[in-house]
């Protein structure tokens, strides 16, 4: 049986190496990955099929996301004939060499963790809804290369040389009494149990650091009960903003939507400011092509915005906001 099918294939390979040949050397050229990213355009996601709580909206609200692509030769071609085909180095966007997948991929969750809790936090605090803050778990998001510590991304940060540290601000100002070049005890919780780690305080851009970025997760209790069901590959902060209007008009007895279809993007934080994102062209591209009526986008993200319009001649309201009020002041008073 074997023997049979050894012949056969020697047979078929002496036959049509030639054939073999070709093809082989096309599947290479047009899969052969290039160190180069193409961003395509983008699309949106209703925030319908991500949020469990009654609604009485004609309209919708959308997050903006940016379509990615990693470039083939094919697709390297193609991106100088659709001139909404943009090209970028893959190492414009690669992270420090330290840092694994599992890192990037840890904090991307962590950010999405936060834009969530601050998203609610502010769409009940508007709303005049019952919320209860537990607590707060002050975790790593990221640590930089330079740094001297063996503190992971997804820690939660407890202490440093024993004083019990659980924000930004109690965090800097104890870090700013040290001295440069102290070696810190600083007591972490890792995967449920608290672990003692070590950090070096040193100096950059006159502040004294110890290489870490943290961000505050919220534990809280709300009324109505609300529940956010995201995709495990939907991570980021950029819909925070959005996720915050959404929720805060299922809170509310006017249908701020009326009947439109708002898209937009925008990270958020506790105080309901809204921050800038990147790929904003992309968005907007995105919101068009689905049709939507409204875009609201960050004031630093504006300009760019404008000229995307401009140079597309697109017909669609582009909004420039700062606070989740912005947002929601436009739909009370523009039908």
């Amino acid at each position: 049986m074997f023997t049979k099918i050894y012949e056969w294939l020697r047979k078929f390979i002496k036959e049509n190496y030639k054939e073999l040949i070709i093809y082989l050397v096309l599947f290479i050229v047009l899969t052969y990955p290039l160190p180069y990213y193409i961003f395509v355009g983008g699309g949106t996601i209703d925030l319908e099929d991500r949020i469990v709580l009654d609604s009485n909206e004609k309209g919708s609200y959308n997050l903006a996301y940016v379509k990615q692509i990693n470039a083939t030769i094919p697709t390297y071609l193609l991106s100088f004939i659709f001139s909404k085909w943009d090209v970028e180095k893959v190492s414009s966007y690669t992270v420090d060499d330290s840092e694994t997948r599992v890192d990037v991929n840890n904090r991307e969750r962590l950010y999405l963790e936060e834009a969530n809790s601050n998203a609610i936090i502010n769409a009940y605090t508007l709303a005049g809804k019952d919320i209860d803050i537990k607590s707060s778990d002050y975790k790593v998001i990221y640590v930089n290369e330079n740094s001297d510590t063996d503190i992971k991304i997804g820690d939660t940060l407890l202490s440093v040389n024993g004083v019990s540290v659980s924000n930004n601000s109690e965090y800097k100002e104890y870090l700013s009494g040290l001295n440069v070049g102290d070696k810190l005890n600083v007591k972490v919780k890792r995967n449920g149990k608290e672990v003692d780690c070590y950090a070096k305080l040193v100096k950059v851009d006159g502040e004294k650091v110890i290489g870490l970025y943290l961000v505050n997760i919220y534990d809280y209790e709300v009324d109505p009960k609300i529940e956010l069901k995201f995709k495990s590959n939907e991570s980021g902060p950029s819909g925070g903003f959005m996720l915050s209007l959404a929720i805060y008009d299922r809170l509310v007895s006017e249908d701020l939507t009326k009947g439109r279809k708002i898209v937009g993007t925008g990270t958020i934080d506790a105080s309901g400011n809204v921050g800038e994102i990147g790929g904003v062209k992309y968005k907007l591209i995105g919101a068009v092509k689905e049709k939507a009526d409204i875009f609201f986008v960050p004031k630093e993200n504006y300009e760019e915005a404008i000229e995307t319009k401009k140079k597309y001649k697109y017909d669609i309201n582009v909004i420039k906001v700062s606070k989740l009020e912005d947002a929601i002041k436009y739909l009370q008073e523009n039908d």
